[in-house]
């Protein structure tokens, strides 16, 4: 697959969840072209067997559209959720009683009790605790607690329908990270080579640890994506990304645990310590949700998406915009106008966005990231060119602010599909081990490929990024300013 250059230089990239309404190639080819970046399987829903058609159905789109496309699944974690009603939806009333029962048929629900997934519930929640059903939509207070029934009064009443999302409010729910069902699916992540592992329902860095033992066992090689969305999780919040990858604002879950209040002092917290820490940051939930119904967004939206972009989060993602909307072509397009919108904007970062402050510099990729984009900012360069083996350069490269693309040159194409995900880094393919015999043959090639792809043009400037010896994992100590010329 020969890469190519974006159409416009967006940095913030797009993640894009599948569903019913992707499950044709024609479809998914659009959605990549309108912008894509990384594909997301929910494995919440469907099964293994879904997600392996799902994911060969991806790549094929993605030969199609010739375009290189991260994939990234998200485990579905503990299913704290309510369970079905005997006669499809029901209406709670206000100042009614309703009961949570863990020993109750799956299909058993009335409009006065239904039951309830986990079944550890009733030792997690006490008298005086609040519950919140459906996104914190309908709130109940729990009266008194039994063997396997939960009493309570409905706070705020609306319509509830089948498996609808549970919380505590203020956290507290004790069931664990991983379940039975996610080990299953990280067994496939690891044999079927994908790029990105999401972790639901983090509490602290050992559930972290545990994922990577698991997919390390299994023989994965995926990055590690932390889902804050738990009380606990905002606590543990240093450890947690320390311990992970990449870091997913999922703001659906962690609004009703935390208060929708504290939602974007806490969005913009997650995505300043990510960043500094040198993580990946990817912000979620309901950034263009009336896109499910509508072929246009509200400006509201509009408004989250911009300010995502403006805190400096390397993706924003669409889930049912995309998975199960009626226009999920028109929901790409709209999210990738509205960064590069955002982009013109953008102010510069401080220092104290770019890395810890005070901290010393973590090796020498961070210390010729750090030259590289402070010599871009202040020369006339067209573009950065990273020879990379594992992408970790272009990664230090696109936690620091510039306007200058980062093209990541290498053979691999895990690299390529990894760094569809950072901001302001774009995958190229180049062999450096069959054209390094010189110098001079080597910015030839370069030069080369760059004009092929109409990245820059003759005579403009460059900044190569090398390590003295190629092929060798955390090598890159040079950097060059460099004239395309072909003379």
């Amino acid at each position: 697959m020969a890469d190519k250059a974006p159409a416009r230089l967006r940095r913030a990239k797009i993640v894009a969840t599948v569903g019913p309404a992707t499950d044709d190639l024609e479809v998914l080819v659009q959605m990549m072209h309108a912008g894509v970046d990384v594909v997301r399987l929910n494995a919440s829903h469907g099964t293994i067997e879904d997600r392996r058609r799902r994911l060969a159905l991806v790549r094929s789109a993605a030969q199609r559209a010739d375009r290189c496309i991260g994939v990234l699944l998200d485990l579905g974690g503990p299913k704290i959720r309510i369970e079905g009603f005997r006669d499809g939806p029901v209406t709670l009333i206000e100042g009614a009683a309703f009961t949570l029962d863990t020993g109750l048929d799956p299909k058993g629900g009335t409009a006065h009790t239904v039951g309830v997934a986990y079944k550890d519930l009733t030792r997690d929640v006490q008298a005086g605790d609040t519950l919140l059903l459906n996104d914190g939509q309908i709130v109940l207070d729990v009266l008194q607690v039994g063997a396997t029934r939960i009493e309570t009064r409905v706070r705020v009443g609306g319509e509830l329908s089948d498996r609808k999302g549970l919380n505590r409010q203020g956290g507290g729910i004790s069931a664990p990270a991983l379940s039975a069902r996610d080990r299953d699916d990280i067994r496939f992540a690891a044999a079927e080579g994908v790029d990105y592992l999401a972790v639901s329902f983090v509490r602290e860095a050992s559930d972290m640890q545990e994922a990577r033992a698991l997919l390390h066992a299994a023989g994965g090689e995926a990055r590690l994506v932390a889902k804050i969305e738990r009380h606990e999780a905002v606590e543990n919040l240093i450890g947690i990304i320390e311990a992970s990858d990449v870091v997913m604002v999922a703001r659906g879950d962690l609004g009703v645990e935390m208060g929708y209040a504290e939602l974007t002092g806490l969005q913009k917290t997650i995505i300043h310590e990510s960043r500094t820490r040198n993580r990946v940051v990817i912000t979620a939930t309901q950034m263009m949700e009336s896109m499910i119904q509508n072929p246009v967004p509200t400006r509201a939206e509009v408004s989250d998406v911009a300010n995502a972009v403006m805190d400096g989060t390397d993706a924003v993602m669409l889930s049912a915009e995309t998975a199960a909307g009626r226009y999920p072509v028109k929901a790409v397009e709209a999210m990738a106008q509205v960064i590069v919108g955002a982009e013109k904007y953008q102010l510069t970062h401080p220092r104290s966005r770019q890395r810890a402050p005070e901290s010393e510099f973590q090796g020498t990729e961070e210390a010729i990231a750090m030259a590289v984009t402070y010599t871009a900012n202040h020369m006339k360069v067209r573009a950065i060119v990273a020879l990379t083996e594992t992408g970790a350069t272009p990664l230090w490269m696109s936690r620091i602010r510039s306007d200058i693309p980062v093209y990541a040159f290498t053979p691999h194409e895990a690299t390529r599909r990894r760094v569809t995900l950072y901001r302001g880094v774009y995958p190229v393919i180049f062999d450096v081990h069959s054209v390094e015999s010189s110098t001079e043959t080597l910015y030839r090639a370069l030069f080369t490929r760059l004009l092929e792809l109409r990245l820059v043009k003759k005579r403009d400037l460059v900044i190569l990024t090398k390590g003295e010896h190629s092929g060798v994992q955390g090598g890159t100590n040079s950097m060059q300013i460099l004239k395309v010329t072909l003379d």
